[in-house]
This record gives C-alpha cells, structure tokens and sequence, in this order.
C-alpha cells in the first residue's frame, strides 16, 4: 500500500507545503522570493497570505512538519479510497 500526504499552499501551480518549506529553509524570506524560486501566488493570488505565514515570523515559521510518511500519523479503513486525516487537515489516499 502507498500512502501519499499532500498539503497544496498553490493550486494553480501545484505548489506543496513542503515545498514552500524547503524554499524558506533554503533562504527566501518574502513572497517575492517564493514567487520568483516557486511561482507560488503568481496566479489568482488566493494563496499569497498563507505562503507568508511560513516565511519568518509567519504562524507556520516555527512549525516542524512532517518529514516522511514513516512519521504521518494516519487514521484509515479498509474499504474507503479517500480518507480524511482531521488532524493533519489533509486528504489521504489508498492504493
């Protein structure tokens, strides 16, 4: 069985929260720098203000993440093929 856990900050451009995270950890420290390396909130924009709440000082700045689906705490019964994760706000889907 394969599990994927993704979390989209940018729809249009399928951007991941992971990522925007890996951008931040790698030195961007405004929107600007995630658009230029990233493209995210280069479209409709909907997305712009929750890109900045990882960027420092942001709400997510500080947030350790889940590095690897060995660590993903996932709730899942045997006969559905998409599975809401409450706690983790995502979708989770069976193979």
């Amino acid at each position: 069985m394969i599990i994927i856990v993704l979390m989209f900050i940018c729809i249009c451009n399928a951007i991941t929260e992971r990522q925007v995270q890996e951008a931040v950890r790698g030195g961007a420290s405004s929107l600007a720098d995630l658009q230029g390396q990233l493209g995210v909130a280069s479209c409709c924009g909907c997305c712009a203000e929750t890109a900045q709440d990882y960027l420092p000082g942001g709400r997510y700045a500080n947030q350790t993440m889940i590095a690897s689906l060995e660590t993903a705490r996932v709730d899942y019964a045997a006969n559905d093929s998409l599975i809401p994760a409450p706690e983790f706000g995502r979708l989770v889907c069976r193979a």
